[in-house]
Parts: structure tokens; sequence; C-alpha cells
């Protein structure tokens, strides 16, 4: 099942005229009318103007806009809950790695994801597919400002940990993974940027094999989730 791009202005549930009713259509149907979602008939070359560049298989979940928290409620909701852990998204554009680190941050017991709102993927439709479905459990927030947003996680007590093949620290020394924490995962070419490092409180490296490598911002914010999971369950 495919979902719209973002900014649909109501629910409704596309199914292609004319194909084959299997158990996936009859269960999609059915939750649908459980959910008082509308079912509407639609030929394929419709569905393939509703879904761009998707393969919807028949079936297009058309949705409302993502709703996005601010990030002072989403910072409240994770001090509610215990100790913070927020992964921040320093100018990704890549979609599939947005919907890779919320889909992280769901499997770490991180606490949401912070995007800009400018110059960065947000939560579209192949972004919430990457996510596998975590996007509907993992808060999501977007800055207006990034560095000003970090300032105040820091102002109330948030520890701002950026990562960079060149991190004056290993990972593995991060002796502050039990503080509350938001670490930033800078874009696929660039890195952290200038404004944004500066505003780090600490920049750690990931050891890796060979200097000539790299890891994306998905994947890098995924063994530092799993480092700071690590050392709060030892804590």
């Amino acid at each position: 099942m495919e979902v719209l791009r973002a900014g649909a202005p109501a629910s409704a549930l596309y199914v292609a005229a004319g194909m084959d009713v299997d158990d996936r259509v009859r269960e999609a149907v059915k939750l649908a009318k459980n959910r008082e979602i509308p079912l509407l008939d639609a030929d394929r070359h419709e569905l393939d103007k509703y879904a761009p560049g998707s393969v919807h298989q028949g079936l297009v979940l058309q949705i409302p806009a993502f709703n996005y928290l601010h990030p002072d409620d989403m910072l409240d909701r994770a001090f509610s809950t215990g100790i913070p852990l927020i992964v921040a998204l320093d100018g990704v554009t890549d979609p599939r790695n947005l919907g890779a680190v919320v889909r992280s941050v769901a499997a770490f017991g991180g606490n949401g994801v912070l995007i800009p709102e400018r110059r960065a993927a947000g939560m579209t439709a192949t972004a919430w597919k990457a996510s596998a479905g975590a996007a509907a459990r993992v808060p999501i927030a977007r800055a207006t400002n990034l560095t000003r947003t970090l300032t105040s996680f820091a102002d109330r007590g948030v520890l701002v940990v950026g990562l960079a093949a060149d991190g004056s620290l290993d990972l593995s020394d991060l002796e502050a993974a039990t503080d509350p924490l938001v670490v930033v995962a800078g874009s696929e070419g660039k890195g952290l940027s200038r404004l944004v490092r500066e505003r780090c409180d600490l920049v750690v490296r990931i050891p890796i094999a060979a200097a000539t490598e790299s890891l994306n911002a998905s994947v890098a914010a995924s063994v530092a989730l799993y480092e700071v999971a690590r050392r709060r369950a030892l804590a």
C-alpha cells in the first residue's frame, strides 16, 4: 500500500478498478471500513499520478499532511518519559535516510527526530515507507532554525553531540551517553554545517576500518543510538 505525497487534504483509499481481489486487498478494504475511510475506485493511470515514481500495486492511501510536533513539545514528552535521547538531522535531504533514522530511533528507544524546515527531507511517502511504520510512533519535530533550537535544548540541560569523521572523541568513549542527549548527524555530502558544529558540546567520531570509507547519516545515527542504548542499559 502506498501513501500519497504530503499535503493531501483528506483521507481515502483508492483501489484500482478491475484489479484482482486477494487477501491483501480484502484486508486493506476491511481496515479502511473499520476506520470509516472512504473507498474510491480509480484507474491505474490515476493511481500513477497520485503516487509518482512509486510501486502502488493497485492501492493508494490518501492521508492528511504529516503532523509535526513543535520541538519544545517533543522535548517535554522526552523528559516526561525519562532521559531524553533525540536525533537531529542537519540538512539531510534524502527521505530514505530520514525514514531509516526514524526506524532506528524507535528500535533503540529514542524519543524523537528533529529536522529543519528548509533544505532538508520531510516526512514524505518515501520517508514513511523507509521508516517501516515507525513514523506512526516516533515524534518528529521541525525547527525553523536548527542551531537556535539546539541552543534551547542545551539551555534545558540536554547535551548536544555531533557526529563527524574528524571528531575529537571516539563514540566508545562517550561517558555522557547516560545524560540527556541530542545526537546530530550531518548531511550526506557535507556533514555538519559550521554553525551547527560550533553549537555542539561534543563532536564524536565512529571508528571505521578504512580512512577512505564513510557512513551516511542514517547508518551513523544508528551506530550512535546503539552505543547510547548499550551504555544506558549497563548504567
